[in-house]
């Protein structure tokens, strides 16, 4: 072999181990990022939504973090029966398969009542229309209040002894008291009385439940 050959031989092996080793860099710098990746998306990893409903939020909040999620407060309802500040709803729900570190979106029953209009009932509604109005709307009843006037026929609404206009806001399930005519048809006298009335069968006179179903 004479000296040419050789450092050609020695070159060619020099390329091909450099081509090679290259190659093995490439590959185990692709394995790396893919396994990393997987890593971080903890991929094929899931874990179930805890069942929270009922829980403050700060109670929920261990349990997220116990199971590797987060969570955001997306909205607030109000139900009366329940206690305020508790989680009414969440998404994804209860039980669903989701991976670690997914945002869990929940429904807060509000601490503040919401309020709500008043129905326009004075001077347009008879007893029992006003009640049925009221009532639907989320608001309780108290004895009525006998003024001067048609019989049955409704005047006003008072709410904490103060008389409301139409389409004022106050808090749901506020107690309110209708004004309703005594039947003397004189609706300028001040005199009144309060009388026992039913929310859920409504108060009517002998005149009035003879009277066609036209008054609905």
């Amino acid at each position: 072999m004479t000296i040419k050959e050789f450092f050609s031989f020695k070159t060619n092996k020099f390329f091909w181990v450099n081509i090679i080793a290259m190659i093995v860099v490439v590959v185990v710098m692709i394995f790396g990022v893919l396994r990393w990746l997987d890593i971080h998306t903890h991929h094929g990893e899931t874990v179930a939504v805890p069942d929270v409903k009922g829980m403050t939020v700060d109670e929920a909040a261990k349990m997220f973090r116990n199971h590797g999620l987060v969570y955001v407060i997306s909205d607030t309802k109000y139900v009366k029966d329940k206690a305020a500040g508790i989680i009414l709803e969440l998404k994804p729900g209860v039980g669903e398969k989701v991976k670690e570190g997914r945002t869990v979106y929940l429904t807060v029953n509000t601490l503040d009542v919401p309020l709500r209009a008043i129905p326009d009932v004075a001077d347009n509604s008879s007893l029992r229309q006003a009640q049925a109005k009221l009532l639907n709307a989320g608001f309780k009843l108290n004895q009525v209040q006998l003024v001067s006037g048609e019989k049955d026929w409704v005047y006003g609404v008072k709410y904490q002894g103060r008389q409301l206009a139409a389409g004022e806001k106050i808090p749901v399930g506020s107690s309110l008291t209708l004004m309703v005519g005594n039947g003397s048809g004189d609706t300028s006298g001040e005199d009144s009385a309060d009388v026992p009335v039913d929310t859920d069968q409504p108060v009517t006179s002998e005149s009035s439940s003879t009277q066609d179903d036209s008054w609905f």
